[in-house]
């Protein structure tokens, strides 16, 4: 299990800039679940990611980040290595969508001259219908 990561097709993470650990876990595992060390927390120093996509890992990650630091845990599954998996596939999908670009700025365009006169005919036919609806309870 010691494989980098490949986070995109430019950015791979070594193995060793990985810390994992392992704690008992709640959930399903029957008596072995008092025993197993199946909880697993993968940890990754984002200050080390490339110089490229640093600052806007920082910056987007900035609530999930302790002392620059992203933590995963994954402990949904009974076999530690199913868990070392899952942790793994969810710290590289938080960090492809954090490493991603911003998307391009809306351009603004006007409302077309078309749109506008229907628009304002909806509203007269709008306020007509209330007009006739004026003194039909007198």
């Amino acid at each position: 299990m010691a494989d980098d990561l490949v986070v995109t097709a430019t950015w791979t993470i070594p193995a060793g800039d990985l810390a994992e650990r392992f704690s008992r876990s709640s959930g399903p595992g029957g008596q072995g679940v008092n025993t197993a060390d199946s909880r697993v927390e993968l940890s990754y120093d984002v200050r080390r990611a490339p110089a490229g996509v640093r600052s806007r890992l920082l910056d987007r990650l900035a609530g999930r980040l302790v002392d620059g630091v992203l933590t995963v845990a994954a402990s949904e599954h009974r076999a530690q290595l199913d868990n070392r998996r899952a942790a793994r596939e969810r710290l590289v999908e938080l960090l492809r969508r954090a490493a991603a670009p911003p998307p391009r700025p809306r351009r603004a365009t006007k409302p077309t001259r078309g749109s506008q006169r229907r628009r304002l005919d909806a509203k007269k036919r709008r306020g007509e219908v209330k007009r006739g609806r004026q003194g039909r309870f007198d």
